[in-house]
Protein backbone atom coordinates (compact mmCIF):
# COMPACT_ATOMS: atom_id res chain seq x y z
CA UNK A 1 0.00 0.00 0.00
CA UNK A 2 1.19 3.60 -0.92
CA UNK A 3 0.58 6.91 -1.30
CA UNK A 4 0.45 8.95 -4.83
CA UNK A 5 2.26 11.87 -4.59
CA UNK A 6 0.58 13.81 -6.86
CA UNK A 7 -2.57 12.89 -5.34
CA UNK A 8 -2.79 11.70 -2.15
CA UNK A 9 -4.90 8.40 -2.48
CA UNK A 10 -3.79 5.19 -0.66
CA UNK A 11 -3.48 2.45 -3.56
CA UNK A 12 -3.38 -1.20 -2.63
CA UNK A 13 -1.35 -3.69 -4.63
CA UNK A 14 -1.90 -7.27 -5.01
CA UNK A 15 0.40 -10.08 -6.19
CA UNK A 16 -0.06 -11.97 -9.36
CA UNK A 17 0.20 -15.56 -8.61
CA UNK A 18 2.01 -17.72 -11.29
CA UNK A 19 0.49 -16.12 -14.71
CA UNK A 20 2.58 -16.83 -17.98
CA UNK A 21 3.02 -13.87 -20.27
CA UNK A 22 1.77 -16.49 -22.96
CA UNK A 23 -1.57 -16.26 -20.52
CA UNK A 24 -1.68 -12.73 -19.77
CA UNK A 25 -1.57 -12.21 -23.21
CA UNK A 26 -4.06 -14.19 -24.27
CA UNK A 27 -6.44 -12.23 -22.12
CA UNK A 28 -8.72 -9.41 -23.72
CA UNK A 29 -6.29 -6.68 -21.98
CA UNK A 30 -8.55 -3.64 -23.54
CA UNK A 31 -7.71 0.00 -22.45
CA UNK A 32 -10.29 1.87 -20.12
CA UNK A 33 -11.73 4.61 -21.99
CA UNK A 34 -11.90 7.00 -19.85
CA UNK A 35 -11.23 10.85 -20.06
CA UNK A 36 -7.92 12.09 -17.65
CA UNK A 37 -10.14 14.67 -16.33
CA UNK A 38 -8.06 13.44 -13.52
CA UNK A 39 -5.01 13.98 -14.74
CA UNK A 40 -1.73 16.04 -13.65
CA UNK A 41 -1.42 17.60 -17.56
CA UNK A 42 -4.54 15.90 -18.73
CA UNK A 43 -5.58 14.99 -22.59
CA UNK A 44 -8.29 13.06 -22.83
CA UNK A 45 -7.80 9.36 -23.89
CA UNK A 46 -7.89 8.18 -27.60
CA UNK A 47 -10.97 5.81 -28.61
CA UNK A 48 -10.27 1.96 -27.97
CA UNK A 49 -10.51 0.29 -31.16
CA UNK A 50 -10.75 -3.58 -31.18
CA UNK A 51 -7.72 -5.67 -32.83
CA UNK A 52 -8.58 -9.18 -34.29
CA UNK A 53 -5.93 -10.52 -32.01
CA UNK A 54 -8.68 -9.35 -29.31
CA UNK A 55 -6.49 -6.49 -27.54
CA UNK A 56 -8.04 -3.56 -26.94
CA UNK A 57 -5.82 -0.97 -28.70
CA UNK A 58 -5.80 2.78 -29.11
CA UNK A 59 -5.95 5.41 -31.99
CA UNK A 60 -2.12 5.15 -33.49
CA UNK A 61 -0.58 8.70 -33.35
CA UNK A 62 -1.93 11.82 -35.23
CA UNK A 63 0.20 12.62 -37.59
CA UNK A 64 -2.54 15.18 -39.20
CA UNK A 65 -0.93 18.62 -38.04
CA UNK A 66 1.97 20.80 -38.85
CA UNK A 67 5.89 19.53 -37.10
CA UNK A 68 6.08 22.41 -34.27
CA UNK A 69 8.34 23.51 -32.56
CA UNK A 70 10.81 22.13 -30.20
CA UNK A 71 14.08 20.21 -30.47
CA UNK A 72 14.81 19.92 -34.04
CA UNK A 73 15.98 23.72 -33.08
CA UNK A 74 19.02 22.49 -30.87
CA UNK A 75 21.92 22.65 -33.30
CA UNK A 76 22.98 18.62 -32.10
CA UNK A 77 19.73 17.63 -33.56
CA UNK A 78 19.33 19.17 -36.90
CA UNK A 79 20.48 16.73 -38.33
CA UNK A 80 17.63 14.71 -37.84
CA UNK A 81 14.83 17.32 -38.45
CA UNK A 82 13.98 15.46 -41.65
CA UNK A 83 14.09 12.02 -40.71
CA UNK A 84 11.72 9.82 -39.84
CA UNK A 85 10.97 8.03 -36.94
CA UNK A 86 12.31 5.02 -38.69
CA UNK A 87 15.49 6.76 -40.35
CA UNK A 88 16.12 7.98 -37.16
CA UNK A 89 16.43 4.83 -35.51
CA UNK A 90 18.71 3.12 -38.20
CA UNK A 91 20.75 5.71 -37.93
CA UNK A 92 21.33 5.51 -34.44
CA UNK A 93 20.80 1.62 -34.27
CA UNK A 94 18.31 2.01 -32.15
CA UNK A 95 16.04 -1.27 -32.42
CA UNK A 96 15.38 -1.92 -28.97
CA UNK A 97 14.63 0.34 -26.14
CA UNK A 98 13.73 -0.32 -22.54
CA UNK A 99 11.19 2.25 -20.34
CA UNK A 100 11.16 2.27 -16.82
CA UNK A 101 8.24 4.58 -15.36
CA UNK A 102 6.34 4.32 -11.74
CA UNK A 103 2.88 4.32 -13.91
CA UNK A 104 0.83 2.69 -16.37
CA UNK A 105 -1.40 4.56 -18.67
CA UNK A 106 -3.88 1.90 -17.13
CA UNK A 107 -3.85 3.52 -14.14
CA UNK A 108 -6.53 4.30 -12.46
CA UNK A 109 -4.23 7.58 -10.87
CA UNK A 110 -2.62 8.11 -14.72
CA UNK A 111 -2.37 11.21 -16.18
CA UNK A 112 -0.36 13.51 -18.62
CA UNK A 113 2.62 11.80 -17.81
CA UNK A 114 0.93 8.20 -18.46
CA UNK A 115 -0.77 9.41 -21.79
CA UNK A 116 2.52 11.68 -22.91
CA UNK A 117 4.79 8.20 -22.93
CA UNK A 118 1.64 6.57 -24.15
CA UNK A 119 2.01 8.47 -27.12
CA UNK A 120 5.53 8.17 -27.73
CA UNK A 121 5.96 4.95 -27.02
CA UNK A 122 3.48 3.89 -29.90
CA UNK A 123 5.28 5.98 -32.53
CA UNK A 124 8.37 4.13 -31.70
CA UNK A 125 6.41 0.98 -32.05
CA UNK A 126 4.59 1.37 -34.98
CA UNK A 127 7.78 2.46 -36.86
CA UNK A 128 9.25 -1.38 -35.94
CA UNK A 129 10.82 -0.20 -32.68
CA UNK A 130 11.09 -3.21 -29.74
CA UNK A 131 9.55 -1.30 -26.82
CA UNK A 132 9.52 -2.71 -23.25
CA UNK A 133 7.72 -0.96 -20.59
CA UNK A 134 8.70 -1.89 -16.86
CA UNK A 135 6.16 -0.22 -14.74
CA UNK A 136 4.46 -0.58 -11.18
CA UNK A 137 1.53 -3.07 -10.99
CA UNK A 138 -2.50 -2.17 -11.61
CA UNK A 139 -5.02 -3.24 -9.61
CA UNK A 140 -7.38 -5.23 -11.61
CA UNK A 141 -4.85 -5.69 -14.89
CA UNK A 142 -2.74 -8.58 -16.26
CA UNK A 143 1.34 -8.28 -15.22
CA UNK A 144 1.85 -8.27 -18.80
CA UNK A 145 -0.01 -6.87 -22.35
CA UNK A 146 1.14 -5.45 -25.13
CA UNK A 147 -0.96 -2.17 -26.59
CA UNK A 148 0.03 -0.22 -29.64
CA UNK A 149 2.49 -2.61 -30.13
CA UNK A 150 4.87 -1.84 -27.01
CA UNK A 151 5.30 -4.50 -24.20
CA UNK A 152 4.48 -3.75 -20.87
CA UNK A 153 5.16 -5.34 -17.56
CA UNK A 154 3.78 -4.84 -14.52
CA UNK A 155 6.37 -5.68 -12.00
CA UNK A 156 5.77 -5.24 -8.75
CA UNK A 157 3.81 -2.55 -6.15
CA UNK A 158 4.33 1.37 -6.17
CA UNK A 159 7.05 1.43 -3.62
CA UNK A 160 8.78 -1.69 -4.34
CA UNK A 161 9.21 -0.82 -8.15
CA UNK A 162 11.76 1.56 -7.65
CA UNK A 163 14.03 -0.28 -5.99
CA UNK A 164 13.22 -3.73 -7.98
CA UNK A 165 13.70 -2.20 -11.13
CA UNK A 166 17.58 -0.59 -10.03
CA UNK A 167 18.72 -4.55 -9.02
CA UNK A 168 17.48 -5.60 -12.32
CA UNK A 169 19.38 -2.62 -14.08
CA UNK A 170 22.28 -4.07 -11.65
CA UNK A 171 21.91 -7.27 -12.72
CA UNK A 172 21.90 -6.49 -16.71
CA UNK A 173 17.87 -7.16 -17.41
CA UNK A 174 17.29 -3.58 -17.64
CA UNK A 175 19.42 -0.81 -19.79
CA UNK A 176 21.32 -3.02 -21.46
CA UNK A 177 20.15 -2.88 -24.52
CA UNK A 178 20.18 -0.12 -27.49
CA UNK A 179 18.77 2.63 -25.54
CA UNK A 180 16.52 3.63 -22.20
CA UNK A 181 13.91 6.00 -21.24
CA UNK A 182 13.64 7.01 -17.99
CA UNK A 183 10.56 8.50 -16.96
CA UNK A 184 11.01 10.53 -13.67
CA UNK A 185 8.14 11.51 -11.60
CA UNK A 186 8.90 12.72 -8.13
CA UNK A 187 10.99 9.80 -7.43
CA UNK A 188 13.78 9.22 -9.71
CA UNK A 189 14.90 5.58 -10.70
CA UNK A 190 18.91 6.82 -10.71
CA UNK A 191 19.25 5.01 -14.27
CA UNK A 192 22.59 6.35 -14.66
CA UNK A 193 24.24 4.65 -11.69
CA UNK A 194 23.09 0.96 -13.64
CA UNK A 195 22.22 1.97 -17.26
CA UNK A 196 24.82 0.21 -19.26
CA UNK A 197 22.81 1.63 -22.57
CA UNK A 198 22.45 5.30 -24.29
CA UNK A 199 19.67 6.76 -21.80
CA UNK A 200 17.26 10.11 -21.77
CA UNK A 201 14.49 11.07 -18.90
CA UNK A 202 11.38 12.60 -19.43
CA UNK A 203 10.99 15.31 -16.26
CA UNK A 204 7.64 17.25 -17.00
CA UNK A 205 8.09 19.41 -13.80
CA UNK A 206 9.92 19.92 -10.16
CA UNK A 207 7.40 18.52 -7.92
CA UNK A 208 8.40 20.87 -5.02
CA UNK A 209 5.43 21.79 -3.32
CA UNK A 210 3.78 18.71 -3.94
CA UNK A 211 5.50 17.28 -1.35
CA UNK A 212 4.38 19.02 1.56
CA UNK A 213 1.02 18.12 -0.28
CA UNK A 214 0.02 15.31 -0.12
CA UNK A 215 2.58 13.19 1.74
CA UNK A 216 2.97 13.05 5.75
CA UNK A 217 5.62 15.37 7.28
CA UNK A 218 8.13 12.82 7.45
CA UNK A 219 7.87 11.17 3.78
CA UNK A 220 7.57 15.05 2.20
CA UNK A 221 10.89 15.93 3.39
CA UNK A 222 12.30 12.84 2.38
CA UNK A 223 10.83 13.03 -1.21
CA UNK A 224 11.71 16.42 -1.71
CA UNK A 225 15.31 15.94 -0.22
CA UNK A 226 16.00 13.26 -3.01
CA UNK A 227 14.61 15.01 -5.68
CA UNK A 228 16.44 18.62 -4.50
CA UNK A 229 19.51 17.47 -3.67
CA UNK A 230 20.58 13.77 -3.97
CA UNK A 231 19.12 13.28 -7.44
CA UNK A 232 20.65 16.42 -9.34
CA UNK A 233 24.61 15.33 -9.27
CA UNK A 234 23.38 11.85 -10.42
CA UNK A 235 21.50 13.25 -13.17
CA UNK A 236 24.27 15.99 -14.09
CA UNK A 237 25.56 14.21 -17.49
CA UNK A 238 21.74 13.23 -18.77
CA UNK A 239 19.67 14.04 -21.59
CA UNK A 240 16.89 15.16 -20.07
CA UNK A 241 12.69 16.18 -22.19
CA UNK A 242 11.19 18.38 -20.49
CA UNK A 243 7.71 19.75 -21.87
CA UNK A 244 8.34 23.24 -21.57
CA UNK A 245 10.64 26.44 -21.44
CA UNK A 246 9.53 27.64 -18.21
CA UNK A 247 9.89 23.90 -16.77
CA UNK A 248 13.29 24.09 -18.14
CA UNK A 249 14.03 26.95 -16.55
CA UNK A 250 12.95 25.63 -13.29
CA UNK A 251 14.30 22.60 -13.65
CA UNK A 252 17.54 23.95 -14.40
CA UNK A 253 16.94 26.59 -11.14
CA UNK A 254 15.70 24.68 -8.53
CA UNK A 255 17.50 20.88 -9.50
CA UNK A 256 20.52 22.95 -10.80
CA UNK A 257 20.88 21.03 -14.24
CA UNK A 258 22.95 22.32 -16.77
CA UNK A 259 20.75 23.68 -19.48
CA UNK A 260 22.65 22.34 -22.46
CA UNK A 261 21.01 18.75 -21.33
CA UNK A 262 17.40 19.61 -20.70
CA UNK A 263 15.82 19.82 -24.03
CA UNK A 264 12.09 20.97 -24.75
CA UNK A 265 10.17 18.86 -26.63
CA UNK A 266 6.31 20.15 -26.20
CA UNK A 267 3.32 17.70 -26.16
CA UNK A 268 1.03 16.69 -28.99
CA UNK A 269 -2.95 17.60 -29.46
CA UNK A 270 -4.65 15.16 -31.26
CA UNK A 271 -6.57 15.96 -34.22
CA UNK A 272 -10.20 15.44 -33.50
CA UNK A 273 -9.78 18.38 -30.33
CA UNK A 274 -11.50 20.61 -33.16
CA UNK A 275 -13.78 24.00 -33.14
CA UNK A 276 -17.74 23.23 -33.17
CA UNK A 277 -20.17 25.14 -34.37
CA UNK A 278 -22.70 25.98 -31.27
CA UNK A 279 -21.36 27.26 -28.01
CA UNK A 280 -23.70 27.25 -24.72
CA UNK A 281 -26.15 29.75 -24.84
CA UNK A 282 -25.07 31.02 -21.45
CA UNK A 283 -21.79 31.76 -19.55
CA UNK A 284 -20.05 28.52 -19.60
CA UNK A 285 -16.57 28.06 -17.46
CA UNK A 286 -14.93 24.41 -17.53
CA UNK A 287 -12.25 22.98 -15.72
CA UNK A 288 -10.82 19.85 -16.33
CA UNK A 289 -8.23 17.50 -13.98
CA UNK A 290 -8.07 15.47 -11.36
CA UNK A 291 -9.79 16.78 -8.39
CA UNK A 292 -6.39 16.80 -6.18
CA UNK A 293 -4.76 19.39 -4.09
CA UNK A 294 -2.34 20.10 -7.20
CA UNK A 295 -4.98 21.71 -8.83
CA UNK A 296 -6.21 23.80 -6.30
CA UNK A 297 -9.83 23.74 -7.03
CA UNK A 298 -11.15 24.89 -4.23
CA UNK A 299 -9.49 28.31 -5.26
CA UNK A 300 -11.36 28.18 -8.70
CA UNK A 301 -14.70 28.08 -7.31
CA UNK A 302 -13.69 30.52 -4.43
CA UNK A 303 -13.16 33.14 -8.14
CA UNK A 304 -16.55 31.59 -9.91
CA UNK A 305 -18.05 32.79 -6.69
CA UNK A 306 -16.80 36.00 -7.01
CA UNK A 307 -17.49 36.31 -10.25
CA UNK A 308 -21.37 34.99 -10.36
CA UNK A 309 -22.91 38.73 -9.16
CA UNK A 310 -22.02 40.02 -12.64
CA UNK A 311 -22.57 37.32 -14.46
CA UNK A 312 -26.43 35.49 -12.55
CA UNK A 313 -26.66 33.14 -15.70
CA UNK A 314 -22.96 31.59 -15.14
CA UNK A 315 -22.91 27.84 -15.32
CA UNK A 316 -19.27 26.33 -14.62
CA UNK A 317 -18.43 22.26 -14.85
CA UNK A 318 -15.07 21.06 -13.19
CA UNK A 319 -15.26 17.67 -15.31
CA UNK A 320 -12.62 15.23 -13.03
CA UNK A 321 -12.56 12.54 -10.17
CA UNK A 322 -10.51 12.23 -7.39
CA UNK A 323 -10.18 12.07 -3.62
CA UNK A 324 -10.64 15.66 -2.66
CA UNK A 325 -14.30 15.55 -4.22
CA UNK A 326 -16.22 15.21 -0.67
CA UNK A 327 -13.91 18.46 0.47
CA UNK A 328 -15.04 20.22 -2.95
CA UNK A 329 -18.70 18.97 -2.73
CA UNK A 330 -19.13 20.71 0.56
CA UNK A 331 -17.07 24.13 -0.47
CA UNK A 332 -20.19 24.10 -2.98
CA UNK A 333 -23.19 23.68 -1.05
CA UNK A 334 -21.49 26.01 1.14
CA UNK A 335 -21.50 28.49 -1.31
CA UNK A 336 -25.21 28.01 -2.33
CA UNK A 337 -23.31 27.08 -6.01
CA UNK A 338 -25.29 23.37 -6.09
CA UNK A 339 -27.46 24.56 -9.00
CA UNK A 340 -24.81 26.13 -10.94
CA UNK A 341 -21.70 24.56 -10.68
CA UNK A 342 -21.12 20.90 -11.32
CA UNK A 343 -18.88 18.03 -10.41
CA UNK A 344 -19.60 15.48 -13.33
CA UNK A 345 -16.89 13.33 -12.53
CA UNK A 346 -14.97 11.75 -15.17
CA UNK A 347 -16.62 12.25 -18.72
CA UNK A 348 -15.39 10.26 -22.10
CA UNK A 349 -14.02 11.40 -25.33
CA UNK A 350 -17.10 12.95 -27.10
CA UNK A 351 -18.11 14.57 -23.69
CA UNK A 352 -14.93 16.34 -23.07
CA UNK A 353 -14.74 17.58 -26.91
CA UNK A 354 -18.31 18.80 -26.48
CA UNK A 355 -17.16 20.82 -23.26
CA UNK A 356 -14.22 22.25 -25.00
CA UNK A 357 -16.43 23.19 -27.75
CA UNK A 358 -19.78 24.51 -25.65
CA UNK A 359 -17.16 26.45 -22.89
CA UNK A 360 -17.10 30.58 -23.58
CA UNK A 361 -13.45 29.78 -21.29
CA UNK A 362 -11.55 27.29 -19.62
CA UNK A 363 -10.04 27.58 -16.22
CA UNK A 364 -7.10 26.76 -14.40
CA UNK A 365 -5.93 27.20 -11.17
CA UNK A 366 -3.19 24.73 -10.98
CA UNK A 367 -0.12 25.01 -8.87
CA UNK A 368 2.25 23.07 -10.95
CA UNK A 369 2.07 21.64 -14.53
CA UNK A 370 4.53 20.67 -16.83
CA UNK A 371 2.55 22.20 -19.68
CA UNK A 372 -1.03 21.75 -19.14
CA UNK A 373 -2.88 20.15 -21.58
CA UNK A 374 -5.77 20.99 -21.20
CA UNK A 375 -5.46 24.61 -22.54
CA UNK A 376 -4.36 22.80 -25.72
CA UNK A 377 -6.84 21.27 -26.30
CA UNK A 378 -9.06 23.86 -25.67
CA UNK A 379 -7.53 25.86 -27.63
CA UNK A 380 -7.71 23.29 -30.34
CA UNK A 381 -11.59 23.72 -29.92
CA UNK A 382 -11.43 27.34 -30.52
CA UNK A 383 -12.07 28.00 -26.80
CA UNK A 384 -9.31 30.27 -24.83
CA UNK A 385 -8.11 30.03 -21.39
CA UNK A 386 -7.61 32.05 -18.23
CA UNK A 387 -4.90 30.48 -16.02
CA UNK A 388 -2.55 30.87 -12.81
CA UNK A 389 0.97 31.94 -14.11
CA UNK A 390 2.92 29.07 -13.50
CA UNK A 391 5.44 27.02 -15.83
CA UNK A 392 3.87 25.09 -18.52
CA UNK A 393 1.04 27.13 -18.25
CA UNK A 394 3.65 30.09 -19.21
CA UNK A 395 4.11 27.99 -22.42
CA UNK A 396 1.34 26.60 -23.27
CA UNK A 397 -1.14 30.20 -23.09
CA UNK A 398 0.24 33.04 -24.62
CA UNK A 399 -0.84 35.99 -22.57
CA UNK A 400 -3.37 38.22 -24.04
CA UNK A 401 -3.09 36.14 -27.40
CA UNK A 402 -4.44 33.14 -26.16
CA UNK A 403 -5.69 33.68 -22.82
CA UNK A 404 -4.58 35.24 -19.90
CA UNK A 405 -1.73 34.56 -17.04
CA UNK A 406 -3.46 35.33 -13.66
CA UNK A 407 -0.89 35.73 -10.71
CA UNK A 408 -4.15 36.13 -7.90
CA UNK A 409 -7.32 35.21 -7.40
CA UNK A 410 -8.46 38.54 -8.29
CA UNK A 411 -6.70 38.86 -11.23
CA UNK A 412 -8.44 35.51 -12.41
CA UNK A 413 -11.33 36.77 -11.77
CA UNK A 414 -11.14 40.25 -13.42
CA UNK A 415 -9.63 38.30 -16.65
CA UNK A 416 -12.71 35.70 -16.60
CA UNK A 417 -14.79 38.91 -16.17
CA UNK A 418 -13.28 40.01 -19.24
CA UNK A 419 -13.50 37.16 -21.97
CA UNK A 420 -17.13 36.38 -20.56
CA UNK A 421 -18.54 39.60 -21.31
CA UNK A 422 -16.60 40.90 -24.64
CA UNK A 423 -17.50 38.53 -27.47
CA UNK A 424 -14.69 40.57 -29.86
CA UNK A 425 -12.07 39.92 -27.48
CA UNK A 426 -13.14 36.11 -26.52
CA UNK A 427 -13.13 34.95 -30.43
CA UNK A 428 -9.98 36.95 -31.39
CA UNK A 429 -8.49 34.75 -28.20
CA UNK A 430 -10.32 31.69 -29.41
CA UNK A 431 -9.32 32.06 -32.79
CA UNK A 432 -5.43 32.48 -31.74
CA UNK A 433 -5.58 29.56 -29.74
CA UNK A 434 -6.73 27.59 -32.35
CA UNK A 435 -3.98 28.23 -34.35
CA UNK A 436 -1.77 28.30 -31.67
CA UNK A 437 -2.77 24.75 -30.86
CA UNK A 438 -2.45 23.35 -34.31
CA UNK A 439 1.54 23.88 -34.21
CA UNK A 440 2.04 20.96 -31.90
CA UNK A 441 1.58 17.63 -33.13
CA UNK A 442 2.26 13.57 -31.58
CA UNK A 443 4.01 12.55 -34.42
CA UNK A 444 6.64 15.52 -34.21
CA UNK A 445 7.03 14.98 -30.15
CA UNK A 446 7.46 11.15 -31.11
CA UNK A 447 10.31 12.45 -33.69
CA UNK A 448 11.80 14.43 -31.73
CA UNK A 449 12.23 12.50 -28.85
CA UNK A 450 13.81 10.01 -30.41
CA UNK A 451 16.00 12.18 -31.81
CA UNK A 452 17.52 13.13 -28.64
CA UNK A 453 18.15 9.40 -27.72
CA UNK A 454 19.80 8.61 -30.82
CA UNK A 455 22.33 11.91 -30.27
CA UNK A 456 23.37 9.86 -27.15
CA UNK A 457 23.38 6.34 -29.08
CA UNK A 458 25.45 8.19 -32.14
CA UNK A 459 27.80 9.45 -29.03
CA UNK A 460 28.89 5.93 -27.90
CA UNK A 461 29.74 5.21 -31.23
Amino acid sequence: MMTCLECGRTAHTAGWGDHSMKDALGEDESVRQRSPAHDHDTESRPATEQTPDGHGELAGPDTSRATGPGAFDAPALRPYADMSIEEIAEFAGLRKIDVVAWRDFDDPEAGGSELHAHRILSAWSHAGLKVCMTTSTVPGAWPFMRREGYMVTRRVGRYSIFPRTMISGVLGHLGSGDGLVEIWNGMPFFSPLWARSPRIVFLHHVHAEMWKMVLPKGMAEAGNAIEQYLAPPVYRRTQIITLSSSSKREIVERLRLPARNVTVVPPGVESHFSPGTTRSEVPLVVAVGRLVPVKRFELLIETLVKLKPNHPELQAVIAGEGYERPMLEELIRKEGAQEWISLPGYVDQAELIDLYRRAWVVASSSLREGWGMTVTEAGACGTPSVVTRISGHEDAVVDGVTGFLCDTTDEMVENLHSVLTDEVLRKRLGNTACEHASQFNWDATARQSLAVLASQAVKRR
